[in-house]
């Protein structure tokens, strides 16, 4: 019995420096865990950083080829033919989201006057059984001048316009409150020039693979419909003229440093 006391007596003894080195171990794995877990990103930053690639560097999937249909020449500019930045626009006047979009083109067209250059292109869809002829009546008040100015009642007025049996009547209402010619412009929209243009953009489009409306194109790469806000776009543009200033001054500098030698 007595060496059976001792035996049990003894067994503390020896499970002590297993509880030392199983202290030891869990400290240093969390030890481990914790000097991993402070090297990672904070879930913000991850965020921002994901969020400026998509906005800035990653390529996007639709690109202009080089060697697309042109469109309507010329094109319905606004801006500089010379700018380091082309927006362009595929867009259908029966298109709701359009028409909705057509107030953050008007401000970025705004913000950056000669600085980009903006260009507007019919792509009525078949499914809208007025697009076409509005594309049309556009492009009439453009050979006078005013497409913007048609475009922007187009746009603004479309709820109207629509559903109503008596659009062109509505339509030459708004021909005569931009100052257009009325009855030039209604000889215009039968003729075969405004047409063509129409036509010329559709064909640049579908050559493009243009699908949906509005599709906007920044330096010739698409941009998803969720990007088509003034802050995204902005953000956009600007890192286009940072790109295209950086380009154009580095061999500058370079030019003019041979040159004082």
């Amino acid at each position: 019995m007595a060496k059976v006391i001792k035996s049990k007596a003894k067994e503390p003894k020896s499970n002590t420096p297993m509880l030392i080195i199983g202290a030891v171990l869990v400290g240093a794995v969390l030890g481990g865990w914790w000097y991993w877990s402070s090297q990672q990103p904070t879930p913000a930053t991850a965020n921002a950083n994901t969020a400026a690639n998509r906005v800035t560097s990653t390529p996007r999937p639709n690109t202009i080829p080089a060697n697309a249909p042109p469109g309507a020449n010329p094109p319905n500019l606004a801006g500089s033919a010379t700018a380091a930045v082309t927006l362009e626009e595929f867009a259908d006047f029966q298109c709701g989201s359009c028409a909705t979009a057509n107030p953050i083109m008007n401000e970025i067209k705004s913000l950056y006057g000669s600085r980009i250059k903006f260009v507007f292109r019919n792509y009525p869809l078949t499914m809208h059984d007025k697009a076409y002829d509005a594309a049309v009546a556009a492009e009439a008040a453009g050979m006078q001048g005013k497409f913007w100015d048609m475009q922007n009642q187009l746009f603004s007025n479309q709820k109207a316009w629509a559903t109503a049996p008596t659009y062109k009547q509505l339509w030459k209402g708004y021909a005569e409150k931009i100052g257009l010619d009325t009855a030039k412009w209604e000889t215009d929209t039968i003729g075969i020039a405004a047409k063509g243009r129409v036509d010329a953009d559709l064909a640049r489009g579908k050559a493009i693979g243009v699908s949906s409306t509005p599709t906007l194109y920044v330096n010739g790469s698409a941009i998803q419909f969720t990007e088509m806000t003034v802050p995204a776009l902005k953000t956009m543009i600007d890192a286009e003229l940072l790109k295209a200033t950086s380009q154009s001054t580095s061999p500058a500098a370079a030019n003019t440093g041979n040159s004082s030698k």
